[in-house]
């Protein structure tokens, strides 16, 4: 492979924006754990600093839209706060999927905003990060019903990144992955239905893995979503973060779907453990024709290849040719939309009021309208072929891979408002998010674990992340590797010009 150059720039922090300085924000959960642990700091002193953060980077960043700083404190003074490995670390919900009880529930949407809704009760995920002693301080910024590939909903105004406050943060988990970059928290809950975890990732410089399906239980109210290519985890700052958190949650619920099959250790121990010598083959280019890789993600995936061949591993220009078929980007299609007009459809029963185009984005209206108009014969055509695409694309890691390194995302973080949908174009959130979503929505398809790693920088001072992905069941071997690469180009002194 090509060797790329490494830029060693560092982004300057300039004065209009805020920078504080508060030394737990520098530390991941792992550390943060420790020091309660330890007896060195209180669980309510890491809240509080928390919501110190909160309350000052909060009105650049504009990623936490409802604060929950009262119920947070009341946690750490009762019994409820749990006991796990986690014990007394702030942490953030993302406003989608996974609800906590009595706490404002909008997905993005201003109608349910409006309407002041609640949910009753936490979701299986969020009973597991509160038993491991996680306490939930707010809930970050999403677009609506997670759609697009930036967090600019209608209902809450724009999340900035906070590398370039220009710029998105990626989406949908947009709001989650700006405050765990910026220190507000180290690390917060996202989701991924087309790479909603790994590219506000790769846009805010995190560790975003999206495990595979089944690992982590979207229940009591999902079992599947978007036919199983939806799943839910979290974005962080260290491997080893990433790990212990995958610990503490991976599980099914009784009824799921779909279970993972289980570990052989835990993954907090596998990052400790050599990779040994693997095969990984490399993509370089977008699958697809019609669109061009931008120079700097480009590079990225040339500096890590020339990386891990570095570090002992074979590393080859090869990957599963299914990629390029372009058949499956209808058959997406075809799950999004008649999931969104189920999603209308649900929220209609559930607050007993009916839903006209100008409750919802023009984008969303447009997908449900077309929703309606996929028959059941058609839908189920459209699971039939991703399914057997899946089959097609994970027959190439039984040819000796054991890796794919692929960029994470076709381009840099994108400036706010390009994805803007008008009447007239009510489609164009899609079209803008095809570039970032061409290398990481295959593996929500076929359901392998992927993550993305914030190895790269560009001249201009943008993380750049790159992905790598695993045969289904197998976040052992790529938290690995991971752990491996962060240790050869550590990225934790890295700060956002935007930071506590």
């Amino acid at each position: 492979m090509l060797a790329a150059a490494q830029t060693d720039y560092r982004p300057p922090n300039p004065s209009k924006e805020p920078v504080m300085s508060d030394p737990l924000a520098i530390l991941d959960a792992t550390a943060q754990a420790e020091l309660v642990r330890t007896g060195k700091i209180s669980p309510l002193e890491l809240v509080e600093s928390a919501i110190v953060r909160i309350e000052k980077l909060n009105p650049t960043l504009n990623a936490v839209i409802y604060p929950l700083f009262e119920k947070a404190r009341a946690q750490v003074r009762s019994a409820e706060l749990g006991r796990g490995a986690f014990r007394g670390v702030p942490f953030l919900l993302k406003d989608l999927v996974a609800h906590s009880a009595g706490d404002p529930y909008s997905a993005g949407m201003g109608f349910l905003k409006r309407r002041g809704w609640r949910e009753p009760e936490d979701t299986f995920l969020v009973q597991r990060l509160r038993a491991a002693g996680f306490v939930i301080a707010g809930k970050t910024n999403t677009p609506e019903l997670g759609l697009v590939t930036t967090t600019e909903p209608i209902a809450f105004g724009p999340t900035h990144n906070p590398w370039d406050t220009t710029r998105s943060p990626g989406g949908s988990s947009g709001g989650s992955a700006a405050a765990t970059a910026s220190g507000m928290v180290p690390a917060a809950h996202a989701n991924d239905g087309g790479g909603s975890i790994r590219i506000p990732a790769s846009m805010c410089g995190l560790v975003g893995l999206k495990p595979s399906r089944g690992r982590v239980s979207q229940g009591p109210d999902v079992g599947e979503s978007w036919a199983g290519f939806t799943a839910e985890f979290v974005v962080t700052r260290s491997v080893r973060d990433t790990a212990g958190i995958l610990d503490v949650v991976a599980g099914p619920m009784r009824g799921d779907p779909y279970v993972a099959p289980p570990p052989v250790r835990p993954y907090s121990q596998e990052i400790a453990l050599p990779a040994g010598r693997l095969q990984i083959g490399v993509l370089a280019r977008t699958p697809r024709l019609e669109f061009s890789l931008h120079a700097d993600c480009a590079a990225a995936v040339r500096a890590v290849g020339v990386l891990l061949e570095s570090l002992g591993h074979h590393v080859e220009e090869s990957h599963p040719k299914a990629l390029e078929d372009p058949a499956i980007g209808g058959h997406v299609a075809r799950v999004i939309m008649a999931w969104t007009a189920r999603d209308l459809d649900v929220w209609r029963l559930r607050t007993g009021e009916s839903i006209a185009p100008g409750d919802v984005e023009p984008l969303t209206w447009e997908a449900a309208e077309r929703g309606r108009q996929i028959g059941a014969s058609e839908y189920i055509q459209a699971v039939d072929g991703a399914q057997a695409w899946t089959r097609a694309v994970a027959a190439w890691w039984e040819e000796g891979f054991d890796l794919l390194l692929t960029p994470t995302l076709g381009e840099p973080p994108p400036l706010l408002g390009e994805f803007t949908a008008t009447p007239e174009q009510p489609l164009q959130g899609w079209v803008r998010s095809t570039p970032f979503a061409i290398f990481t929505q295959p593996f929500n398809v076929t359901g392998q674990p992927a993550i993305s790693l914030p190895l790269y920088f560009s001249g201009t001072g943008l993380p750049i992340g790159v992905q790598l992905v695993a045969a289904y069941g197998h976040e052992d071997l790529l938290l690995r590797v991971a752990a491996q690469l962060e240790a050869a180009r550590p990225w934790a002194d890295r700060r956002p010009p935007v930071s506590a």
